[in-house]
């Protein structure tokens, strides 16, 4: 976590301001995020099912990613009033209109990483 002022958050902002792909990469950057939108691409997901799906995150971690995503509106909460709490998260329509864009960055990083493995 940064600071509000820090200067490095200041111009992560500025750079996100006038770079569409520095946008993009701030809302899906991370080692979690673009997983977390892979597996929500197939419909909506409680969050234990979530969890069990990226078994190597952290609780504290996947809640914090999910909140980002929110906030950035790509993924919606739904909370249901009913004893236990039951939570379910879903991609909105931006979040599904990345679909193209993951899949690529996906081909390409498989395509590369064979390329380099094979080294």
């Amino acid at each position: 976590m940064r600071k509000e002022n820090s200067s490095n958050n200041i111009n992560e902002k500025k750079i996100a301001a006038k770079c569409g792909m520095a946008y993009t990469l701030s809302l899906i950057g991370g080692r979690w995020k673009p997983t977390i939108l892979w597996r929500l691409m197939d419909g909506k997901m409680r969050y234990s099912e979530l969890k069990r799906s990226i078994p190597d995150v952290s609780e504290r971690m996947l809640v914090m990613q999910l909140r980002e995503l929110e906030k950035g509106e790509l993924v919606k909460r739904i909370v249901y009033a009913e004893v236990p709490p039951k939570v379910e998260y879903e991609l909105t329509a931006l979040g599904l209109s990345m679909r193209p864009m993951l899949q690529s960055i996906s081909d390409w990083g498989e395509a590369h990483r064979k390329k380099v493995t094979q080294q």
